[in-house]
């Protein structure tokens, strides 16, 4: 008998298309693993196994079936995203539990190219923080269960590297799909600005929505939906795509924020990753873009006053301790980020430095995600500093608008993937997914952890 559970989405919507399995069999598949494995992983706040199911018949009733990218593809969606007919919660018990009157475009996007969605995957209150914990339960990475998932999207990525959907929906206005990617061995890719749908996300258009994947080719397929310029493909062949030309790579092992090292085992696989790139006819050099001063007080107003925005009209007794804080502080710098001019500052700081490279190339995380731990009801100060000291290398990217991904590379010392961080001008997502490939085929990773 075929199993379905560990294929990656381009083969599945190739056998659905084919009619070598039908999206009934292929979601039971997944529903099943859920149903084994989520009590102790934690990736989702709302199963829809009856729905899903449902959803699959419909999906193979269609008449365009042979048509579709993801057909019978099962997806999560992070619980910040309206999926038609479920309540949208944010993590949190200060939101409304109406049902949403209509998909996201994201989802929309998902489901006509015949992807079924299996369920909405939990998030850290508001996704504000880099570990996902609350209410609704605890995101642990696959690959070590007393470690976070990381966050805000830490639920998506746990359902993808358990094996529990071959891939996931998820957002970045920080950091939230890369750190999550890193800590739980995954492709995670945050767009630039205008690429894919990001209604309703907020944030000063810091957040963007991303695939989670476990393949280049996966991610390519489904950044191809979201994006709205997927066509029809029958093989992971076909996705395929030539050698990429030479490309000046800078490598850098710098933080971006000061009193924030990089530790060791990021900066290996970085270095190994640069050594192998060398090896494939890339130009690298080592160089550090010129991260200003300011970034790091730029990066907490921007994180604090999005996070305010977004409480607006919810009840804030309801709101655990460190995200209350968080709207609070935000309502303090929301009017200086309004009124800031510090977003093209530095895209105006970093454009000399992607002139002369193509490509920066540096640790995804700074350290390896702390403990699976009740984090909400720890106090905000202890959040940040936590959260901050492992992952300082994403918001940059978030700040200027400019496509950034997580990939996995090596491994940490306890045998738990390490990973790398890629950042490109406006416009070079597929030349990051590009070299992901590369690396992917030169050095292949684990693609689903080993539970049992």
């Amino acid at each position: 008998m075929t199993t379905w559970v560990g294929r990656s989405a381009t083969e599945i919507a190739a056998a659905v298309r084919e009619k070598r399995a039908t999206p009934r069999e292929v979601v039971a598949e997944h529903l099943a693993r859920i149903d084994r494995f989520d009590v102790r992983v934690g990736a989702f706040r709302r199963v829809r196994a009856e729905a899903a199911l449902a959803e699959a018949d419909e999906v193979a009733s269609r008449a365009d079936l042979d048509q579709l990218p993801l057909a019978g593809v099962p997806v999560a969606v992070k619980d910040n995203l309206p999926v038609r007919g479920e309540s949208t919660r944010r993590g949190s018990a200060a939101t409304p539990a109406t049902p949403a009157a209509a998909d996201h475009p994201a989802v929309a996007r998902l489901r006509a190219a015949g992807a079924v969605v299996v369920g909405l995957t939990n998030v850290p209150e508001l996704c504000v923080f880099g570990t996902t914990e609350g209410v609704y339960g605890t995101a642990r990475t696959p690959w070590d269960l007393t470690r976070t998932a990381g966050g805000s999207s830490g639920g998506s990525a746990a359902a993808v590297a358990a094996g529990m959907v071959p891939i996931a929906l998820g957002n970045d206005g920080m950091g939230s799909l890369r750190i999550p990617a890193a800590n739980c061995g995954l492709i995670g890719l945050k767009p630039g600005t205008g690429v894919v749908p990001a209604d309703g996300l907020g944030w000063f258009g810091l957040s963007e929505n991303g695939p989670l994947a476990t393949t280049a080719a996966d991610a390519r397929l489904m950044l191809s939906v979201l994006a709205g310029t997927a066509e029809h493909t029958t093989t992971e062949a076909e996705l395929a795509v030539p050698e990429p030309s030479a490309r000046t790579i800078a490598v850098s092992l710098k933080s971006p924020l000061l009193g924030t090292p990089v530790s060791l085992p990021y900066k290996r696989a970085a270095v190994e990753a640069a050594r192998v790139l060398g090896g494939a006819g890339h130009h690298i050099r080592r160089s550090d873009p010129p991260y200003p001063l300011w970034l790091g007080t730029t990066s907490l107003a921007h994180w604090t006053a999005g996070t305010a925005v977004d409480a607006e009209g919810l009840d804030t007794r309801r709101l655990a301790r460190r995200t209350r804080v968080h709207v609070a502080v935000g309502r303090r710098t929301e009017r200086g980020v309004r009124g800031s001019g510090r977003r093209e500052q530095l895209r105006a700081a970093l454009e000399p430095f992607f002139a002369e490279h193509d490509v920066l190339l540096t640790p995804a995380l700074a350290r390896q995600g702390p403990a699976a731990a009740p984090w909400h009801e720890r106090g905000w100060v202890r959040n940040l500093l936590t959260d901050t000291a492992y992952s300082p290398l994403t918001p940059p990217w978030n700040l200027t608008g400019w496509p950034a991904l997580a990939m996995p590379f090596g491994t940490l010392p306890d045998g738990t993937p390490a990973s790398v961080q890629l950042v490109g001008r406006p416009g070079s997502e597929l030349e990051l997914l590009d070299i992901v490939e590369q690396l992917e085929k030169l050095r292949p990773w684990r693609r689903t952890a080993p539970l049992v």
